[in-house]
């Protein structure tokens, strides 16, 4: 059992307080999923032929300014960066496979949570009114965010097993549920070149959803594919550059809840999630039906 939420800005002027509306969103979800939590935010973008990574450590201590000292004088690019507790939020200006081969020379031990122009993705162990406080959720903007809490059934508690997932640039997956078919589509996928760093199903459902955009689908027709390719019970919130998507399987033995305004679009594993939002009480409120995608998306300049 764990929590998803997620909560998109149809009103820019919203923007400023997108961390602030998300975060209690987030902590509702506690009961669903007390070992972990995690976020991806999608704001502060950073200009065409640059790319935005998130890396994270498992402890605070890490001398991210070091790392950036030696990556700066391997590739001789601009860049711009900034520590947040565990994380290395890393803009920089150079090709994002460039960028990749380089930390994974100089700081292998470092996971890259995201990459893309607008993502960052932070999570970690704890309740998730810890992870909230640790990475100074309620001050941070942008235009849109999922979540997730996550309780351990079926392995440890663990940051590698924390979510959300990304495996593409600006796509980022949560999940409620279980695939029973992952072992067998990873291996599949490994085949097509995606690459997965962990066990997590989730991870394969984002990489299989990276595939399929690679090959030319729309979010849309990769995930009308989805339900027939993945095997198991599932809702997934998606997050991409410029929108948001929910959908469930066919079944849909899994709960979710939808609240559409004029300013906001927010999802939820559960009404109490949503209640905090400003006008929700005017909210057009509804569950999502089985295998039928919602999506929200807006122009990119």
């Amino acid at each position: 059992m764990c929590g998803i939420v997620g909560l998109y800005l149809k009103n820019p002027a919203l923007e400023a307080q997108l961390g602030s509306l998300f975060e209690p969103m987030l902590e509702a979800m506690t009961d669903r999923g007390p070992d972990s939590a995690g976020f991806a935010i999608y704001g502060d973008e950073v200009a065409e032929g640059w790319v935005k990574l998130t890396l994270q450590a498992t402890s605070d201590g890490y001398d991210f300014a070091a790392l950036v000292t030696a990556l700066q004088q391997k590739l001789d690019a601009e860049l711009d960066w900034f520590q947040n507790a565990s994380a290395l939020v890393l803009k920089i200006r150079a090709a994002e496979a460039e960028v990749r081969a380089v930390l994974a020379e100089l700081a292998p031990e470092l996971r890259i949570m995201s990459a893309g122009r607008s993502i960052e993705i932070l999570k970690g162990m704890g309740l998730p009114q810890e992870i909230a406080s640790r990475f100074g959720l309620a001050g941070m903007q942008g235009s849109h965010i999922i979540g997730h809490t996550r309780m351990a059934t079926e392995s440890a508690v663990t940051l590698e097993g924390s979510h959300p997932f990304s495996t593409g640039a600006d796509l980022c997956l949560v999940h409620n549920g279980s695939l029973s078919n992952h072992s067998r589509l990873r291996q599949s996928l490994r085949r097509e070149g995606i690459a997965f760093e962990t066990e997590n199903d989730t991870e394969v459902a984002a990489g299989y959803l990276t595939w399929r955009l690679r090959e030319g689908d729309s979010l849309k027709q990769a995930l009308d594919r989805s339900l027939e390719d993945l095997d198991g019970f599932f809702t997934f919130a998606i997050g991409t550059r410029n929108g948001f998507a929910v959908i469930r399987d066919p079944i849909a033995c899994k709960p979710a809840i939808l609240a559409e305004t004029d300013d906001y679009v927010a999802m939820a594993s559960e009404y109490q999630a949503l209640s905090s939002l400003p006008g929700i009480e005017r909210a057009k409120v509804w569950e999502p039906a089985p295998a039928t995608l919602y999506v929200w998306e807006r122009e990119l300049a």
